[in-house]
C-alpha cells in the first residue's frame, strides 16, 4: 500500500489548451481515492515561494472547457538554483505534500528530474506543450487544439487570398519543431511548409511558386517561427523573386496557445491525469504519462526530453505532391 497522502499539481513553461482538464483530473482522482490534493500557482515558483492551497471538488468545476491554467504559470530563475531548489523542498515538506503532478514540457521536466534527482520526492509528469515534440506519447495536451486554430485562421485568411490573388506567408509556432507546420500545412494546402528540422530550398519552392501561379488565384507557405530564415525573411525573398505577386505575410503568434481544447485534447488530459495520480499510488516517480497507440505508457523524464529529433519525411513529400 502506497503511504502517499497528500499531493500538490502544477503547472509549468508555456500555456496550452487541456491543461485545466489535466488538473480537474488530476484533482477528481486524487480525491476518489482519498487523497488530499493542492494547487501550486505559477509554477516552480509556487513552489520556492510556498503559494500553495488546498483543492476540492468545487475548485475544479466548469474548467473543463477553458483554455489557459487556472493555476497560472511561469518560468522560475530560481529554482534554477539549488538554493531555490531546496526552498522548495521545505515548503513541500512543510505542507505535508508527499508527491508532485507537474504539467508542462521539457523545460518542466528538467527540473522535475533535478528535484527528484535531489530531495526524492515521487514526481509524476503530464506532456502539456503545444509543439508535440516529447519522446513517449503520440500526442501532447493542446497539440491537437493548436493545430486546429491554425487551421481556421489559415482558412480565414486563404478567403482573402483568393479574393485578391495573393501569396500569404504564415508564420506558426515551432521555435523547436516543425509538427505544427507540417500538419496544419497539410491540411490548408499549403504549397510548401518551411521547418527548423530541414534547411531552406529556395530554389525549389521558387519553381514550384512558378509552376502553380498561373493555376492557382491564393498561394499560401507556412513557416515554423524557428526556422532560422522566419517569415519576414521568407516573404521578401518571395517578393525579390516574383516582383508582381501581392505578397502578404501573417505572424498568427499566441493565438495558437489559448482557445478552449479540443475533444481530443479534453480526453487525453482526462486520461493522462487520472493515469498520474494511480501512477504515483504504484510507487512510481520521475516519469511522464503518454498515450501511445491509444494505450497508457511511462518514459522516463531525461527519455522524454527533447527526445524527438526526426520528421515523418512522407508527410513532406505529401506536401510537395499535393501543391499542384
Amino acid at each position: 500500500m502506497s503511504n502517499i497522502k497528500n499531493i500538490a499539481v502544477l503547472t509549468s513553461g508555456g500555456d496550452a489548451p487541456g491543461m485545466n482538464a489535466a488538473i480537474r483530473a488530476v484533482v477528481r482522482a486524487g480525491i476518489y481515492n482519498g487523497l488530499n490534493v493542492f494547487g501550486v500557482k505559477r509554477g516552480y515558483d509556487g513552489l520556492v515561494s510556498g503559494d500553495m492551497y488546498a483543492m476540492d471538488v468545487k475548485s475544479v468545476a466548469n474548467i473543463i472547457q477553458r483554455g489557459g491554467t487556472i493555476l497560472k504559470t511561469a518560468r522560475s530563475d530560481e529554482f534554477r538554483t539549488i538554493e531555490g531548489r531546496q526552498k522548495a523542498y521545505e515548503n513541500v515538506k512543510a505542507a505535508g505534500i508527499d508527491a508532485l503532478v507537474v504539467i508542462g514540457g521539457d523545460g518542466t521536466f528538467t527540473g522535475a528530474s533535478k528535484f527528484l534527482e535531489e530531495f526524492d520526492i515521487p514526481i509524476i509528469g503530464l506532456p502539456g506543450t503545444i509543439d508535440n515534440d516529447l519522446a513517449g506519447t503520440d500526442f501532447t495536451i493542446g497539440y491537437d487544439t493548436a493545430i486546429n486554430t491554425v487551421i481556421q485562421a489559415v482558412d480565414k485568411i486563404r478567403d482573402t487570398a483568393e479574393s485578391h490573388d495573393r501569396l500569404f506567408v504564415i508564420e506558426v509556432m515551432g521555435r523547436d519543431s516543425g509538427l505544427i507546420a507540417l500538419r496544419s500545412g497539410i491540411s490548408t494546402g499549403a504549397e510548401a511548409v518551411l521547418i527548423p528540422e530541414f534547411n531552406v530550398d529556395y530554389d525549389a519552392i521558387m519553381k514550384r511558386l512558378d509552376k502553380t501561379r498561373k493555376s492557382k488565384s491564393s498561394r499560401i507557405i507556412i513557416v515554423a517561427e524557428g526556422d532560422s530564415e522566419g517569415g519576414m525573411v521568407v516573404s521578401e525573398r518571395i517578393k525579390a523573386n516574383f516582383p508582381k505577386y501581392d505578397v502578404r505575410l501573417s505572424i498568427l503568434g499566441h493565438i495558437q496557445r489559448g482557445g478552449s481544447p479540443t475533444c481530443m485534447d479534453r480526453v487525453l488530459a482526462s486520461r493522462l491525469g487520472v493515469a498520474a495520480v494511480e501512477a504515483l499510488l504504484e510507487g512510481r516517480k520521475g516519469e511522464m504519462a503518454g498515450l501511445v497507440h491509444g494505450e497508457v505508457q511511462f518514459i522516463s523524464f531525461k527519455k522524454a526530453i527533447k527526445h524527438i529529433d526526426s520528421i515523418n519525411q512522407d508527410l513532406l513529400r505529401i506536401v510537395e505532391i499535393l501543391s499542384l
